[in-house]
Protein backbone atom coordinates (compact mmCIF):
# COMPACT_ATOMS: atom_id res chain seq x y z
CA UNK A 1 0.00 0.00 0.00
CA UNK A 2 1.12 3.39 -0.95
CA UNK A 3 0.95 6.33 1.51
CA UNK A 4 -0.54 9.23 0.56
CA UNK A 5 1.38 12.63 1.45
CA UNK A 6 -1.80 13.10 4.17
CA UNK A 7 -0.30 9.74 6.01
CA UNK A 8 3.29 10.72 5.78
CA UNK A 9 2.53 13.90 7.22
CA UNK A 10 0.71 12.07 10.17
CA UNK A 11 3.96 10.30 10.60
CA UNK A 12 6.24 12.53 12.36
CA UNK A 13 8.60 11.71 10.48
CA UNK A 14 10.82 15.08 9.30
CA UNK A 15 9.90 16.74 6.47
CA UNK A 16 11.30 14.35 3.03
CA UNK A 17 12.17 11.36 5.32
CA UNK A 18 9.25 9.35 4.43
CA UNK A 19 10.26 9.67 0.31
CA UNK A 20 13.50 9.66 0.76
CA UNK A 21 13.18 6.22 2.38
CA UNK A 22 10.06 5.12 0.28
CA UNK A 23 12.65 6.45 -3.06
CA UNK A 24 16.25 4.97 -2.26
CA UNK A 25 14.56 1.23 -1.51
CA UNK A 26 13.14 1.80 -5.26
CA UNK A 27 16.56 3.18 -6.69
CA UNK A 28 18.24 0.12 -5.20
CA UNK A 29 15.69 -2.09 -6.18
CA UNK A 30 16.07 -0.95 -9.77
CA UNK A 31 20.32 -1.70 -9.40
CA UNK A 32 18.89 -5.32 -8.89
CA UNK A 33 15.85 -5.72 -10.85
CA UNK A 34 16.64 -8.16 -14.28
CA UNK A 35 19.98 -9.22 -12.82
CA UNK A 36 20.72 -13.14 -13.45
CA UNK A 37 23.92 -12.94 -11.76
CA UNK A 38 24.50 -11.92 -8.27
CA UNK A 39 27.61 -13.44 -7.31
CA UNK A 40 29.31 -10.20 -8.64
CA UNK A 41 32.06 -8.76 -5.79
CA UNK A 42 31.23 -5.80 -4.51
CA UNK A 43 34.32 -3.30 -4.16
CA UNK A 44 35.61 -3.13 -0.54
CA UNK A 45 33.61 -5.89 0.49
CA UNK A 46 33.67 -9.51 1.07
CA UNK A 47 30.27 -9.84 0.12
CA UNK A 48 28.71 -10.34 -3.18
CA UNK A 49 25.40 -8.34 -5.06
CA UNK A 50 23.49 -11.18 -3.83
CA UNK A 51 24.96 -11.17 -0.32
CA UNK A 52 24.92 -7.02 0.20
CA UNK A 53 21.42 -7.35 -1.37
CA UNK A 54 19.94 -9.95 0.78
CA UNK A 55 21.74 -8.36 4.26
CA UNK A 56 19.20 -5.29 3.04
CA UNK A 57 16.14 -6.76 2.59
CA UNK A 58 17.05 -8.84 6.30
CA UNK A 59 18.09 -5.54 7.62
CA UNK A 60 14.53 -3.88 6.50
CA UNK A 61 12.66 -6.01 7.90
CA UNK A 62 14.30 -5.47 10.79
CA UNK A 63 13.62 -1.82 10.92
CA UNK A 64 10.23 -2.41 10.76
CA UNK A 65 9.22 -4.83 13.31
CA UNK A 66 11.17 -2.94 15.39
CA UNK A 67 9.34 0.23 14.78
CA UNK A 68 6.09 -1.93 15.04
CA UNK A 69 7.35 -2.72 18.99
CA UNK A 70 8.67 -6.37 18.17
CA UNK A 71 11.61 -7.14 20.47
CA UNK A 72 14.39 -8.06 18.43
CA UNK A 73 17.85 -8.92 19.24
CA UNK A 74 20.75 -8.17 16.90
CA UNK A 75 24.13 -8.42 18.58
CA UNK A 76 24.85 -5.96 21.60
CA UNK A 77 25.35 -2.82 19.96
CA UNK A 78 29.32 -2.90 19.10
CA UNK A 79 29.51 -2.67 15.57
CA UNK A 80 31.68 -5.89 15.70
CA UNK A 81 28.64 -7.70 17.52
CA UNK A 82 26.28 -6.27 14.62
CA UNK A 83 28.67 -7.83 12.11
CA UNK A 84 28.51 -11.31 13.66
CA UNK A 85 25.09 -11.18 13.87
CA UNK A 86 24.99 -10.25 10.01
CA UNK A 87 26.80 -13.03 9.27
CA UNK A 88 24.83 -15.25 11.26
CA UNK A 89 21.79 -14.24 9.88
CA UNK A 90 23.16 -14.26 6.17
CA UNK A 91 24.00 -17.87 6.48
CA UNK A 92 20.16 -18.67 7.86
CA UNK A 93 18.99 -17.02 4.75
CA UNK A 94 18.95 -18.62 1.23
CA UNK A 95 17.61 -16.14 -1.19
CA UNK A 96 20.08 -14.81 -3.85
CA UNK A 97 18.12 -13.95 -6.49
CA UNK A 98 18.10 -10.27 -7.83
CA UNK A 99 14.22 -9.47 -8.52
CA UNK A 100 13.05 -11.55 -5.44
CA UNK A 101 15.55 -9.68 -2.79
CA UNK A 102 14.76 -5.98 -4.84
CA UNK A 103 10.73 -6.79 -4.19
CA UNK A 104 11.64 -7.55 0.05
CA UNK A 105 13.69 -4.69 0.06
CA UNK A 106 11.02 -2.31 -1.36
CA UNK A 107 8.32 -3.57 0.83
CA UNK A 108 9.95 -3.66 3.66
CA UNK A 109 11.17 -0.21 3.27
CA UNK A 110 6.99 0.27 2.98
CA UNK A 111 5.99 -2.20 6.04
CA UNK A 112 8.48 0.71 8.05
CA UNK A 113 6.57 3.82 6.71
CA UNK A 114 3.11 2.25 7.55
CA UNK A 115 3.77 1.12 10.95
CA UNK A 116 5.40 4.89 11.68
CA UNK A 117 1.90 6.59 9.76
CA UNK A 118 -0.24 4.80 12.33
CA UNK A 119 0.51 7.30 14.53
CA UNK A 120 -2.48 10.10 14.03
CA UNK A 121 -1.40 13.11 12.72
CA UNK A 122 -2.70 14.87 15.95
CA UNK A 123 -0.01 13.15 18.24
CA UNK A 124 3.04 14.68 15.74
CA UNK A 125 3.74 16.88 18.40
CA UNK A 126 4.05 14.52 21.50
CA UNK A 127 7.41 12.91 22.53
CA UNK A 128 7.10 9.87 19.83
CA UNK A 129 7.87 6.30 21.68
CA UNK A 130 11.11 4.63 21.74
CA UNK A 131 11.91 1.62 20.24
CA UNK A 132 14.58 -0.69 20.90
CA UNK A 133 17.38 -0.74 17.42
CA UNK A 134 20.66 -2.85 16.97
CA UNK A 135 22.46 0.43 18.09
CA UNK A 136 20.45 1.21 21.00
CA UNK A 137 16.82 3.48 22.10
CA UNK A 138 15.87 5.85 19.46
CA UNK A 139 12.59 7.30 18.67
CA UNK A 140 10.75 5.94 15.59
CA UNK A 141 11.80 9.04 13.35
CA UNK A 142 15.44 8.56 14.31
CA UNK A 143 14.94 4.70 13.39
CA UNK A 144 13.87 6.24 9.99
CA UNK A 145 17.26 7.88 9.61
CA UNK A 146 18.64 4.80 10.63
CA UNK A 147 16.67 2.77 7.73
CA UNK A 148 17.69 5.67 5.02
CA UNK A 149 21.20 5.70 6.48
CA UNK A 150 21.86 2.16 5.89
CA UNK A 151 19.90 1.55 2.57
CA UNK A 152 22.21 4.58 1.52
CA UNK A 153 25.88 2.45 2.32
CA UNK A 154 24.62 -0.93 0.92
CA UNK A 155 23.05 1.69 -2.22
CA UNK A 156 26.16 3.03 -2.65
CA UNK A 157 27.91 -0.11 -2.44
CA UNK A 158 25.32 -2.13 -4.68
CA UNK A 159 25.60 0.72 -7.30
CA UNK A 160 29.24 0.59 -7.59
CA UNK A 161 29.16 -3.08 -8.45
CA UNK A 162 26.97 -2.93 -11.05
CA UNK A 163 28.66 0.30 -12.55
CA UNK A 164 25.50 2.44 -11.90
CA UNK A 165 25.58 5.77 -10.27
CA UNK A 166 24.72 5.61 -6.73
CA UNK A 167 21.71 7.84 -4.97
CA UNK A 168 23.56 9.47 -1.79
CA UNK A 169 23.16 13.19 -2.53
CA UNK A 170 23.02 16.38 -0.05
CA UNK A 171 19.31 15.88 0.84
CA UNK A 172 19.73 12.69 1.64
CA UNK A 173 22.73 13.08 3.97
CA UNK A 174 20.97 15.76 5.70
CA UNK A 175 18.06 13.05 6.35
CA UNK A 176 20.70 11.07 7.62
CA UNK A 177 22.33 13.14 10.52
CA UNK A 178 19.73 12.82 13.28
CA UNK A 179 20.74 8.75 12.96
CA UNK A 180 24.52 9.87 12.62
CA UNK A 181 24.38 12.24 15.90
CA UNK A 182 22.07 9.47 17.70
CA UNK A 183 25.02 6.33 16.47
CA UNK A 184 28.27 8.29 17.28
CA UNK A 185 28.93 7.52 20.96
CA UNK A 186 27.90 3.82 20.17
CA UNK A 187 30.58 3.25 17.88
CA UNK A 188 33.46 5.39 19.35
CA UNK A 189 36.54 3.18 17.91
CA UNK A 190 39.66 2.32 20.51
CA UNK A 191 41.88 5.27 18.66
CA UNK A 192 39.93 7.81 20.94
CA UNK A 193 41.25 6.40 24.19
CA UNK A 194 42.93 8.98 25.94
CA UNK A 195 41.94 11.76 23.49
CA UNK A 196 40.55 14.88 24.61
CA UNK A 197 39.67 17.05 22.17
CA UNK A 198 36.61 19.72 20.70
CA UNK A 199 35.08 19.50 17.11
CA UNK A 200 32.98 21.02 15.59
CA UNK A 201 31.58 19.32 12.12
CA UNK A 202 30.14 21.96 9.65
CA UNK A 203 28.61 20.12 6.47
CA UNK A 204 29.28 22.79 3.37
CA UNK A 205 25.48 24.50 2.83
CA UNK A 206 23.82 22.24 5.49
CA UNK A 207 23.76 21.14 9.39
CA UNK A 208 26.76 21.84 12.22
CA UNK A 209 26.97 19.84 15.10
CA UNK A 210 29.56 19.28 17.70
CA UNK A 211 31.88 16.13 19.06
CA UNK A 212 33.49 16.92 22.61
CA UNK A 213 35.83 13.90 23.46
CA UNK A 214 37.07 13.28 26.93
CA UNK A 215 39.69 10.57 27.64
CA UNK A 216 38.06 8.74 25.11
CA UNK A 217 34.57 9.21 25.99
CA UNK A 218 32.41 11.30 23.21
CA UNK A 219 29.54 13.49 23.54
CA UNK A 220 27.14 14.66 20.49
CA UNK A 221 25.88 17.61 20.66
CA UNK A 222 23.49 19.24 17.80
CA UNK A 223 24.73 22.46 17.85
CA UNK A 224 28.29 23.45 16.72
CA UNK A 225 30.87 23.91 20.24
CA UNK A 226 31.63 27.26 20.97
CA UNK A 227 35.24 27.70 20.77
CA UNK A 228 36.63 24.60 19.52
CA UNK A 229 39.88 22.92 19.26
CA UNK A 230 39.43 22.12 15.40
CA UNK A 231 36.69 22.81 13.34
CA UNK A 232 36.12 20.45 10.10
CA UNK A 233 34.32 21.79 6.74
CA UNK A 234 33.59 18.94 4.73
CA UNK A 235 31.12 18.01 1.58
CA UNK A 236 28.34 16.62 2.57
CA UNK A 237 28.36 13.16 0.88
CA UNK A 238 31.65 13.46 1.35
CA UNK A 239 31.40 13.32 5.23
CA UNK A 240 28.65 10.42 5.12
CA UNK A 241 30.52 8.37 2.80
CA UNK A 242 33.52 8.65 5.45
CA UNK A 243 31.72 7.91 8.03
CA UNK A 244 30.05 5.04 6.79
CA UNK A 245 34.09 3.44 5.69
CA UNK A 246 33.02 4.08 1.75
CA UNK A 247 35.45 6.92 1.13
CA UNK A 248 39.33 7.37 2.24
CA UNK A 249 39.79 10.65 3.94
CA UNK A 250 43.05 11.38 2.81
CA UNK A 251 41.97 11.55 -0.74
CA UNK A 252 39.17 13.75 0.10
CA UNK A 253 41.30 16.03 1.84
CA UNK A 254 43.78 16.60 -1.25
CA UNK A 255 40.15 16.81 -3.50
CA UNK A 256 39.62 19.70 -1.35
CA UNK A 257 36.64 18.66 0.01
CA UNK A 258 37.37 18.57 3.60
CA UNK A 259 39.47 21.76 5.10
CA UNK A 260 40.10 22.43 8.54
CA UNK A 261 41.11 25.37 11.11
CA UNK A 262 41.04 26.23 14.69
CA UNK A 263 44.15 26.14 18.08
CA UNK A 264 44.76 22.70 16.93
CA UNK A 265 44.08 22.15 13.31
CA UNK A 266 46.02 18.54 13.41
CA UNK A 267 43.12 17.21 15.15
CA UNK A 268 41.67 17.26 12.06
CA UNK A 269 43.07 13.82 10.47
CA UNK A 270 42.51 11.89 13.81
CA UNK A 271 38.53 12.40 13.39
CA UNK A 272 37.86 9.50 11.21
CA UNK A 273 39.44 6.98 12.85
CA UNK A 274 37.62 7.89 16.20
CA UNK A 275 34.67 6.10 15.22
CA UNK A 276 34.11 2.47 13.81
CA UNK A 277 31.33 2.44 10.84
CA UNK A 278 27.98 1.25 11.81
Amino acid sequence: MELTPAQERGAALPEGLAEAIRDTAEEIAALLRGRADTDVPVPGSEWTLGEAAAHLAQANELMAEVAAGQERTWGDGTPQSLAAANARALAGFDERRADPLADMIVAQAAAYLRTVARRPAEEAEKPQPTVHSPLGPMDVATLGSYLLTHMLGHGYDLARAVGRPHMVDRARVELSMPFMITAMPQVVAAAAAGLTARYTIRLRGGSSFGVAVTDGAVTVSREPLHRPDCTISIEPVTFLLIALGRCDPWGAMARGRVLTWGRKPWLAPRFPALFTAP
